[in-house]
């Protein structure tokens, strides 16, 4: 079988920040039954008025750190108030949020993994009150769990917990949009879904990653568009995603030829293994290499006196 171009399996982890619009869906002819239904199917509310004459609150500043992960920091601009979503180097954090002036109230966490969460302890005590969200208790310095379907409230940002259990069993999507305001909404997928790819399951079964992927988060409106501030250069769409996502095109013939395999869950499965195959046979990072990364970012702590 011949192995599939190594975008395909990319570990690399690139943010899918995605975007959608006030009539969503229209003209998508790829995707699941849940995805073609676009905003309806989460219950948030449509953007159909073309008289809309409310303004955006809602900036997103996109973050690089450590060797390919993210942070976010979402501000609500009427109000001031920023909301950060997986912080993993905290002074770099607190250097954007003086820069730009806000009040940093809440750290929304997607998942456990030190890369998504280590820095929570060192901003919690920087910021007394600070509140850690997430769906895991096993969540670095969590004041509150979340569930599935729970929403909150910054301002006029209104954020929907998605659980997206897969990479991890805790794992939780956040969806952000304004109502009655013409600019679109924003999912933050953490390590569950990535440009090209998505997470290593590590823990859930394969029929809940499955239904993680195509079901909670396609959902989600799939025509977007990328926020000006701090972008990667390899932005995502969920409609970009429908083309050559193969972990999101499970269910088409091709994937299902190349793996062997019929039920979708199935696929899957097959898919994260040949991925897997594909990552041991590449070169890894030199040891030397990951010592001067963690010595840019702070996480080589003062060594301890004998």
């Amino acid at each position: 079988m011949e192995r599939p171009p190594p975008s395909l399996l990319s570990s690399r982890k690139v943010p899918c920040l995605a975007v959608g619009v006030r009539t969503p869906c229209l003209g998508l002819e790829r995707g699941t039954p849940a995805l073609r239904k676009g905003f309806g199917s989460l219950g948030a509310p449509r953007r159909e008025d073309a008289g809309c004459q409310c303004s955006a609150t809602m900036k997103v500043k996109v973050i690089p750190v450590l060797e390919d992960n993210y942070m976010y920091l979402v501000i609500e601009e009427h109000t001031r108030e920023a909301v950060a979503v997986d912080v993993a180097v905290p002074k770099r954090l607190l250097e954007i949020v003086g820069r730009e002036g806000v009040s940093l109230t809440t750290v929304l966490t997607t998942h456990y993994h030190w890369d998504h969460a280590r820095g929570n302890a060192e901003l919690a005590r920087l910021r007394p009150g600070l509140a850690v969200l997430g769906a895991d208790e096993r969540i670095c310095s969590l004041t509150r769990k979340l569930v599935h379907g729970e929403e909150l409230r910054f301002g006029a940002i209104h954020v929907r917990c998605l659980l997206t259990p897969g990479h991890t069993s805790g794992h939780m999507s956040y969806f952000l949009w304004e109502e009655e305001c013409p600019d679109p909404p924003a999912v933050f997928s953490g390590d569950a879904l990535s440009v090209a790819g998505c997470g290593l399951r590590l823990e859930s079964t394969a029929q809940q990653m499955y239904e993680s992927l195509t079901v909670t988060l396609g959902s989600l409106p799939p025509e977007t568009k990328r926020d000006e501030d701090d972008l990667p250069t390899v932005p995502s769409t969920l409609s970009e995603e429908l083309l050559y996502n193969p972990f999101l095109r499970v269910a088409e013939e091709p994937v299902r030829k190349f793996t062997g395999k019929a039920a979708p869950a199935e696929v899957l499965e097959a898919l994260c293994k040949e991925r897997a195959s594909f990552q041991r046979a590449a070169e890894p990072l030199q040891p030397q290499a990951r010592a001067l990364l963690a010595l840019q970012w702070g996480l080589l702590g003062t060594p301890r006196q004998k």
